[in-house]
């Protein structure tokens, strides 16, 4: 049985839906309360057992790479004000993993930033998380499909029932159940317009084969003119088994703004420091009228 260590992380997309403030800043580093996002993620595949991580980055990235560097400076001041819990959260963060870096050059999509990793990954079984899907759950979202994997030695994919009205958002799958919380996928769609098979999108989180490379460098561009990680596991469905797992736990897509707001609401009221004075605040503008534009 082969285990999974290692995972990627693509964090190149240009972040237009937030624009103005990606223009100097990584839709990645926005901070949901008091974590930039990507945080969220690398936190969980941790958490998860993964001991390795590569994050794919394009221009104007560096500072996911500072975020996850030691500070000297800082920790040095932190260190001279006696501000020790702030001194062990700043450490905690440059010794969470082992994080490597690669540059997607060209903006060619997933399925391309994906393979820009091949050579970290080499013949391992491997995990990606995007970085614009953050999942609180008390069993880690990326250890889910993990322990699917163990099972099935097979690849598995992260899936959520999402509003039939935001399926052209997703790619989806068409699949039959396959046990508690799982299918055995058919088909996979990327961002259908019409007839989609299911409202089962899938979410951004997927432990995959290494020969799934092969597919990705013969791959023609999909929607978008980009290589599609979707239409490369539609292809490998059609020699091999993939998996879907419906997630236990609740889902944010923080690369919309929406999305990115529940998030940040709903995380700040289960945080300890803020729970009772924000909810007050919360009640207090719904008192006023605040609720309703």
């Amino acid at each position: 049985m082969r285990r999974v260590k290692k995972a990627i992380i693509p964090a190149a997309g240009l972040g237009t839906r937030f624009l103005p403030a990606t223009k100097a800043m990584p839709k990645e580093m926005l901070p949901v309360v008091d974590k930039p996002t990507i945080q969220y993620i690398v936190e969980e595949a941790v958490a998860s057992g993964i001991e390795d991580i590569i994050i794919v980055t394009g221009r104007n990235k560096r500072s996911i790479e500072d975020h996850f560097d030691i500070n000297h400076e800082l920790e040095a001041n932190l260190k001279g004000q006696r501000k020790e819990h702030l001194l062990k959260m700043v450490e905690d963060i440059a010794n969470l993993a082992d994080i490597h870096y690669v540059r997607q050059k060209q903006a060619l999509g997933l399925g391309h930033a994906v393979w820009c990793a091949r050579k970290f990954i080499g013949q391992e079984p491997f995990a990606v998380l995007l970085g614009d899907m953050i999942v609180d759950s008390e069993v880690p979202c990326l250890k889910q499909l993990l322990d699917v994997y163990e099972e099935k030695q097979a690849p598995v994919i992260a899936v959520d029932a999402v509003e039939w009205s935001d399926v052209s958002k997703y790619g989806v799958i068409d699949g039959e159940p396959a046990g508690e919380h799982l299918y055995r996928v058919k088909r996979l769609v990327e961002k259908p317009v019409a007839d989609p098979p299911s409202n089962m999108a899938i979410i951004g989180r997927y432990v995959m084969d290494p020969q799934i490379f092969h597919i990705l460098e013969n791959l023609p561009a999909g929607i978008g003119g980009e290589i599609q990680l979707t239409d490369a596991l539609q292809q490998w469905t059609q020699r091999h088994p993939i998996y879907a797992r419906l997630i236990e736990g609740k889902l944010y897509d923080v690369g919309d703004k929406m999305g990115f707001l529940k998030a940040t609401v709903e995380l700040a009221c289960k945080d300890d420091a803020l729970r009772v004075p924000f909810r007050l605040f919360l009640r207090q503008m719904a008192a006023e009228g605040g609720e309703t534009p």
